[in-house]
């Protein structure tokens, strides 16, 4: 049997939740109120619901390999690529296409842990985050050097939330999952001080904190009347487009913020958003700094926007081919990790390795190298086969 030839990390995969996450981590009194999975008698679909609303099939979200284009979806947990929800296959998965180690982040939660802010119980909030972070660490439990978990954040609780960062670094979690935009569930924005508690925290426990695509509020894309004039494929290609762009501005509110002065050496990542944008956003708020003369009233920026994003943050992205033919330079090849986005509706499969030699075919191996494998291991500290000496 051959050897897997491994090539890169992949920066950005989701696990399909177990039926059991929530339901078997709580508390019984809990139980009916927390996300379950239930079998609809008139489809034959696994559905997911939280108390009495449907929230969505759980096949929508493990669509690799699916012969039909969305909205059509595996109806049933078995129906769907097993890597999507088995750590087992996953790894099989992996090896078959050059995968060292793969980062996680959540579905139905939301990729900001948003769903949870609609229960009306503090502790059951908590609860709900809690279930989620601790399945997590038991499904890379096959092999933990290969899977790299990010946390979820109960972010509406800035002491319970340093808290969950510390109680999950002990446990082997790499990174923190939190929200963009706060501000759209009535926090506070991201440069006020309120926030200061947990990004020490992770400063401290050396876990980057991710933005993913879509960390806000994004169903009201998808509101009976955007679904009636556009349809269900163009409202899906419509928002995953215009989710890139919103974590744009999520990054222009960071480079701001004053955030980043304040915690040196705590690293940001923009998740499943891209990276041709990014040397504009660079361009154009380096440009309204100096022309506004920032450092008047903000004396803490001792160098500009795009420094603080080469110092700390990092783009991720995966069917691109204009901004890693053309754009390496003016993002940063230091700033930049390659995602599969594994096993949602655009992502890569079946055509990962020719992805990867469209969009990189012209660099040097030294630049490929880091951008396919150096970055992420640094930033995760993740050890492999390609682990430098």
């Amino acid at each position: 049997m051959t050897e897997p030839r491994y090539t890169f990390i992949d920066a950005d995969t989701h696990v399909t939740e177990a039926r059991d996450v929530w339901t078997s981590r709580v508390p019984s009194k809990w139980k009916d109120r927390v996300p379950r999975v239930e079998r609809d008698p008139d489809t034959n679909s696994d559905i997911w619901y939280i108390g009495d609303r449907r929230l969505a099939p759980v096949g929508i979200t493990a669509v690799a390999g699916w012969p039909e284009p969305i909205p059509k979806h595996p109806p049933r947990y078995e129906d769907a690529h097993p890597g999507a929800y088995d750590a087992k296959a996953r790894l099989q998965y992996m090896d078959e296409n050059g995968v060292w180690a793969q980062v996680l982040y959540p579905n139905i939660g939301g990729f900001g842990s948003q769903l949870f802010l609609g229960l009306d119980d503090a502790e059951l909030k908590l609860a709900c985050v809690r279930a989620y972070n601790d399945f997590l660490i038991d499904w890379i439990e096959p092999d933990p050097r290969r899977f790299v978990p990010i946390m979820a954040t109960p972010f509406w609780d800035i002491e319970a939330a340093v808290r969950e960062v510390e109680r999950c670094a002990a446990r082997g979690h790499r990174g923190v999952l939190f929200t963009g935009e706060p501000q759209f569930f009535g926090l506070p924005l991201l440069g006020d001080h309120h926030w200061d508690p947990l990004w020490a925290a992770a400063q401290d426990a050396g876990l980057p904190i991710s933005f993913h695509l879509g960390s806000g509020e994004f169903l009201e894309n998808f509101t009976p009347e955007r679904l009636r004039v556009d349809g269900v494929p163009a409202s899906f290609a419509r928002i995953g487009s215009a989710l890139c762009l919103e974590n744009g501005v999520q990054l222009a509110d960071l480079l701001l913020s004053g955030v980043l002065p304040r915690f040196p050496e705590l690293k940001f990542v923009s998740v499943e958003s891209g990276i041709g944008w990014i040397p504009f956003l660079l361009e154009a708020v380096d440009y309204q700094f100096e022309q506004m003369q920032v450092r008047r009233d903000r004396p803490e920026f001792e160098l500009r926007p795009s420094e603080y994003f080469r110092r700390q943050v990092y783009g991720c992205y995966w069917f691109e081919k204009i901004g890693p033919q053309r754009l390496l330079d003016l993002v940063g090849v230091e700033n930049i990790m390659f995602e599969t986005d594994f096993p949602h509706p655009t992502c890569l499969y079946g055509n990962i390795q020719e992805t990867i030699e469209e969009s990189l075919g012209q660099v040097s191996e030294e630049i490929r190298r880091r951008i396919l494998y150096d970055n992420a291991a640094e930033l995760y500290r993740i050890e492999g086969p390609l682990a430098k000496a």
